[in-house]
This record gives C-alpha cells, structure tokens and sequence, in this order.
C-alpha cells in the first residue's frame, strides 16, 4: 500500500518559493504591542476540509485545532502527549495499544465521546485517502469497554503516535461522520465554536472559545481570526497595517519585522533539492552509477541557492533527517562541498565524461531554482529538457521522471522520516528501491526491530551516512518556516507542521 501526501508537499513547495518574494511595502504602520485580546493569524493557504479523514496535514492544523480535540498532541519537541487518550502503554511486542480515554466529553452535537465514538474516528481515520497514511500498519480497532481502545498492528510502528499526534487523530461526531456531512461543516468537542455566520470562506474564519472546554488553560485567546493570504506582501502589510498579529512570515521580511519589534520564530519545516526517483538505473542508465549521483551533489552550489532563493532562511546540508534531531550529523555537511571539478572527475570515471541527457518536469513553484539547475547541469554536460506543467500536474507527474526539483516536507520524528522518506512509497518516491542495495535494507530492518532509544538512534545514524555516502538524494538544504508575531503572543514552530496548530500560539 501507498503513503500519501496530497497536497503537503506542493504546500510546501509554494511557502518555500514565497520566501524569495519581495518585502511589502506597506506604510509604515505597527501593530499595536498590546493588542492580543483576540488571535488574528494569516495562515497563508485556505482551509482545505473539515473532515479529519480529508484534510491537509500541515496548514488545515490551526482550522482543524480550533473545533477538534485530538486523541494523541505533541509536545514542542515533537513528543507525543495525552489528549483525549489520557494514557496508552504498548505490549511487550509493540504490536497492540491500549489507550484509556478522557471521560467526560462531549461533541457540540450532544453526542457523546467515549470508546465507541473513538472507534469510529480511527476507522473513518484509517479508511480516509490523506489520513489513512499514519495507520498503514494498523490492523483493526476496538472498544475494550466504555473508556479504553486497543489498536491491533500488523507490522510494529514506532512512528504512529507521532503521526497521530502530527493532525491524524482529530475526533469528530460519529453521528456527523455518518452523515458525511464533515467536509463543510465541522462538529468536534474542540476548544472553539466555529462561528459560520461571522466567517466568509476563503476570506476569514472566526472561532469563539468554549469557557467549559476540559483543555481551556492551553487556549487563553477568547477568538480567534484565521485569514488564508497566499500572497506574501499583501500578509505582511496586513501586520503592518494590525489586520493580523501573527504571520506565516516571508524571510525577506525580517529587518522590517526586528524594526517593528516583532517576535520571530523560524525551525526547519522542508528539504530543497534534487530527488532521484531512478536510483537503479532504470529509466537513465546513468543514475543508477552512485558517482553520477555523487557528481550532481558536488556540482550545485547549496550555499549559494539558500542565500538566492531563500534570504538564508536554513541550513545548508545534505541530510533528510532535521537538523533539530538527534539522528542528524553536522559533521557530514562538507561531504559533498561545492566542487565541480570533483563532479567532472567521477562523472568521467562513471563513463559520462560529456553527461548525459534527461527530461525533467518544470513548474511555476520550481522556477525560482531553475537557472541554478540549468547552469549547473549545463557545467556537467547533462543536457536537461523540462517539461512544463501546472502546479497541480507537478506532484502526479513529478515521480514519473528519473529525477526532478523538490521540496519535501521534514517530519519531527526519526522515525516517521525513515518510512516517510527512506522505506515507503509516496509520490515524492515511487521507488523505494532500498531492496536493491542491501547495505542499506540490513540497517533499516535492524532499526526498525531496535528498542526505540538510544540504540535505534545509532542504527539510524549509520543509516543516515550510508544514504548521504550513496547520494541517495541531493539534498541542498533544509528550509526554515518563519513566523512573526506581535509582542505579547508568541508562536513555537514545531517539525513536520507547516503551521502550528492553535495550542502552539500563546500569549507572553
């Protein structure tokens, strides 16, 4: 079976390319540093469905944190935390979870939430096309009695709760499930009422909190205002201007935001770079030579893409693993330092001393790295014929072609990255293909048998250099999310959500 990620990575895709836009030039108003009687929060994309099963994992988490309670939270640290699973423990075989539920509960619709209720949501969960993603492994569901649910796996998973936790297990009406009527309407037991009369789609939508919700300390602002602006300039004029007092923020921005006396916060959200779907040579003989994949990493200029496309807004690396985690190495960054000659040199030893050449697909959210791609590829000899296309097009096109410009969303959790990005089929990789290097298949069946600690963070480590060594991808960088906010509010980005869910917007 297929992981996916429908529209997260081209979300992602178009937030990194937003960072190139140019500064607003709004006048020069501020937004009043006292001002956080209510959130009004620009989250730059609308939201894409209220139903948990059909929503985006990364920026639906503020629209879907205001009316939904979750059964598994994170922590800043990408942790899992209780919600409305108020505790869980794993069998000695990890392959069964009982969860006890918060008790007390219930939807706006009167229902109420218990181990039935859960039930339900897990099966609606793991039948949706998004969500079903986090519960691949997940053989069956079940109400042990009223307050406590056991989920049988059929292949252990040490990345579920995090994936849970990440926007996979919002809890909804079982009655509004039922109806199939979650899409436009949403009806959850969250901390905020959606109030659909004060909203107007694709413009604002207006939250009221909820004075008796179980969780009401994490949620101290009594509305809150939620404005999808996908243009960058028009989004910090309206901080500006005090229309919004937090920004999924333009990097571009940043003298301007310090000028203001904004807070800012930024952590790695996306990696940037070239993504061999061909790593065994299937489509372009070339690629399957692990020194032509190693010539294309030397070849491009990571330093000098971050600082052009991305204001320097990351790290310059060429790991998958986030540079916040412990899997990621530091150490392992100059391997492939900028050098062409070196890239010639293996090129000729592959039997490539001219290059080669190969089509690959072009979008409007990809041209901002284009004349990189193409001077440098030029220097190699590979001669590159794009194919252009919508950005829709991009993502089911993309993995067709032997190679093409990425940018794929990072998760906070080791090893939710190794079967996101390493094991498991997405769209940003058809092919695996880790069966067909067996150095690499030795260490990610020892790493997912391992005691998760300080063990498995070794294999995985080992893991990690053997994937940099085999240029398994030409990762550039890894790009950072940036948020502003006025004084007095304060927003924690966290790995793997493209904008943080509303418990991550806090006063002080």
């Amino acid at each position: 079976m297929t992981r996916t990620r429908t529209a997260l990575v081209a979300i992602a895709a178009a937030a990194a390319l937003a960072l190139a836009g140019c500064t607003g030039s709004g006048g020069g108003g501020t937004t009043a540093a006292g001002d956080t009687g209510e959130l009004k929060a620009g989250v730059f994309l609308d939201v894409t469905s209220w139903d948990p099963a059909s929503a985006d994992i990364g920026f639906d988490g503020p629209y879907l944190s205001a009316v939904y309670d979750p059964l598994v939270a994170l922590d800043k640290d990408g942790k899992p935390v209780p919600a409305l699973a108020s505790s869980w423990e794993w069998s000695t075989d990890r392959l069964t979870l009982t969860a006890k539920l918060r008790q007390g509960v219930t939807f706006e619709d009167g229902q109420k939430f218990d181990a039935t209720a859960a039930v339900a949501n897990l099966e609606h969960l793991k039948a949706g096309v998004r969500s079903g993603q986090a519960y691949l492994n997940v053989a069956g569901v079940s109400a042990k009695d009223a307050d406590t649910v056991e989920i049988k796996l059929s292949k252990r998973d040490d990345a579920l709760l995090y994936q849970m936790g990440l926007g996979r297990s919002w809890m909804a009406s079982p009655a509004a499930i039922k109806s199939g009527a979650l899409a436009s309407d949403p009806v959850g037991s969250g901390p905020y009422k959606y109030d659909k009369a004060s909203s107007t789609p694709q413009s604002q939508y207006v939250f009221t909190k909820k004075q008796d919700h179980w969780d009401t300390g994490t949620y101290p602002f009594p509305t809150v205002r939620l404005f999808p602006i996908t243009d960058q300039t028009a989004s910090f004029n309206a901080m500006l201007s005090g229309q919004l007092n937090v920004q999924f923020a333009n990097a571009a921005n940043l003298p301007k935001a310090k000028e203001n006396g904004w807070n800012i916060a930024s952590k790695a959200a996306s990696w940037v770079g070239v993504q061999f779907a061909d790593r065994t040579g299937a489509q372009v003989k070339a690629l399957g030579d692990q020194r032509v994949r190693q010539a294309i990493s030397y070849a491009f200029d990571a330093a000098g893409i971050l600082k052009a496309v991305a204001n320097d807004s990351g790290t310059v690396t060429n790991q998958v693993w986030s540079v916040d985690g412990a899997v990621y190495d530091k150490s392992m960054n100059d391997k492939y330092k900028t050098d062409v000659a070196k890239a010639k040199q293996l090129l000729a030893e592959a039997g490539y001393p001219d290059g080669f050449s190969v089509k690959m697909p072009m979008s409007p959210i990809f041209q901002a790295w284009q004349p990189a791609a193409n001077q440098t590829f030029g220097e190699l000899g590979i001669k590159v014929e794009w194919q252009d296309m919508a950005m829709p097009d991009y993502q089911k096109n993309a993995p067709t072609f032997p190679m093409f410009l990425a940018v794929i969303a990072l998760a906070g959790n080791d090893m939710a990255t190794l079967t996101d990005q390493v094991t498991t089929s997405q769209w940003y990789n058809p092919n695996p293909s880790v069966d067909a290097f067996p150095e690499v298949k030795a260490l990610v069946e020892q790493a997912e048998q391992a005691e998760p600690g300080p063990q498995q963070t070794e294999l995985l480590k080992q893991l990690n250099k053997k994937l940099v060594d085999l240029a398994w991808f030409d990762v550039w960088y890894q790009a950072d999310n940036t948020y502003f906010s006025v004084k007095g509010i304060t927003v924690t980005p966290v790995t793997g959500m493209m904008f943080p869910t509303l418990r991550f917007i806090q006063r002080g």
